[in-house]
């Protein structure tokens, strides 16, 4: 893995007009399929969430509730480290040719479980699908695209959030209530093929195989699976409180941090410059903007008195905004990508102190409105930025476990800084009086969005 800051070179891509648009013929086959495929998984990650109670509820399952998304998660995870690792040695192609019939099959599982134990299973085949498709849609898109594209293609990829972010709970919620929350799955089967066609034409152009022979990374798999079942070995110590839970819990948070030094490049954690501290970056990016905005709602819900329709449209504007930074960076393209990641960092840290600002309840909450949306065009910015980043620096061997890095940092990423998150309310204040735990939470938070904006510009 090359941690150099200067860019490889890559293989060869067609070199177009300057101008020539992402829906021009050349790319009209790939651009078409990618948006597709990106905006079914966003439907189907937004309208789970809103179906999910009535599911639990139709097949008795509710004591199974938050396994749905722990299998999920666990499972993408898995999907996404092997999708990157055959990305490396045969090629994007396979990895999502097999990714999209796993994420249908999952689909079909879940709308015709017949009870909950198929459900979770079906739930977790999608997380196989599901996290295997970003890896080979990264590396893609440094072959089809020439590299003055890219900015652009990962804007339109941030861009395809928008639509299920602000349709895809009242879609979703109207097809459970109207139709059946079977059709939430089901529905989406017709689609996932229809990406399949778009995309098959291009993905069997871009060849099956890599060029050359990625670096060896002994333990790899292996890291892979235990990280799968260290994520499930959390998520049943949290629900099951006794010594026995808090030993396996402790037990399973250490095989997860060993397994994340395996499958994240080498000198991540110590913020080395080049790829590795663009990795860290995107993990303290989505740590802290996804800890602080779990906690938005609440506030202005118990602190002010809000209705939960009205404490939703702060996360609704930092969709918007979240696209708009996307589609800002890549016209800024005289801006070096550390820079735009740094200011990123900035507009989400402003975010940040604004979710402090309001947790006292004689401050006004509608603030949030403005400062909330400027975080969400700071993850626009940044976020895009890295895979631009890390995607100009990798080598053509390499493409795929450093994409799959992204994610994996991604979720680490939440997955600390939300438990911390969680644990530090609990522990100063609680869900009733959040006030003090969210003052303090937002002090570590800001903390940490400051650490990142000056390793990024520092460790180039």
């Amino acid at each position: 893995m090359s941690a150099s800051s200067e860019p490889p070179a890559t293989d060869a891509t067609p070199t177009p007009e300057p101008r020539e648009s992402l829906w021009s013929r050349r790319y009209l086959s790939f651009t078409s399929g990618m948006v597709i495929v990106v905006t079914l998984v966003a439907f189907e990650a937004m309208g789970v969430a809103t179906a999910l109670p009535t599911i639990a509820s139709s097949l008795d399952g509710q004591r199974w509730y938050s396994w749905s998304f722990t299998l999920f998660m666990a499972a993408s995870a898995v999907g996404t480290v092997f999708a990157g690792r055959v990305s490396d040695r045969r090629g994007p192609v396979l990895p999502l040719l097999v990714s999209l019939p796993l994420f249908a099959l999952g689909l079909v599982l879940a709308g015709t479980a017949p009870n909950m134990a198929v459900l979770l299973v079906a739930r977790a085949v999608q997380g196989l699908g599901g996290g295997s498709v970003a890896v080979p849609l990264y590396v893609l898109i440094a072959r089809v695209y020439p590299e003055s594209h890219r900015p652009r293609a990962f804007g339109l990829m941030s861009a395809s959030w928008v639509l299920p972010s602000l349709l895809g709970p009242a879609v979703s919620g109207t097809v459970t209530e109207y139709l059946h929350w079977r059709w939430v799955f089901l529905g989406l089967v017709p689609l996932v093929l229809l990406a399949a066609v778009f995309l098959a034409s291009t993905v069997l152009r871009s060849g099956g195989v890599t060029s050359g022979q990625p670096a060896g990374r002994p333990g790899l798999v292996p890291a892979a699976l235990g990280a799968g079942a260290a994520t499930v070995g959390v998520n049943w110590a949290a629900q099951h409180p006794g010594v026995p839970a808090l030993v396996l819990g402790a037990v399973s948070v250490v095989v997860l941090w060993r397994c994340f030094l395996v499958l994240l490049p080498r000198g991540t954690l110590r913020a080395r410059g080049g790829i590795p501290v663009l990795v860290l970056a995107r993990g303290l990016l989505a740590g802290v903007f996804f800890t602080a905005e779990a906690f938005v709602p609440l506030v202005l819900t118990v602190v002010h008195g809000y209705s939960p329709a009205l404490a939703g449209i702060p996360l609704t504007l930092a969709s918007l905004g979240w696209s708009l930074g996307a589609w800002l960076q890549s016209r800024w393209v005289d801006v070096g990508r550390h820079t735009l990641i740094s200011r990123g960092f900035l507009l989400v840290t402003a975010g940040v102190f604004g979710v402090g600002a309001i947790a006292p309840v004689w401050s006004p909450g509608w603030t949030i409105l403005f400062l909330w949306s400027l975080a969400g065009a700071g993850m626009g910015i940044a976020v895009t930025s890295t895979a631009v980043g890390v995607l100009d620096r990798s080598e053509t061997t390499e493409r795929g476990f450093n994409s799959a890095a992204l994610q994996i940092s991604d979720m680490l990423g939440q997955a600390l800084l939300i438990g911390l998150g969680g644990a530090l309310v609990n522990l100063v204040a609680d869900t009733r009086e959040p006030t003090s735990g969210v003052l303090v939470l937002a002090v570590v938070l800001i903390a940490v969005g400051l650490s990142g904006a000056h390793l990024v510009t520092s460790r180039r």
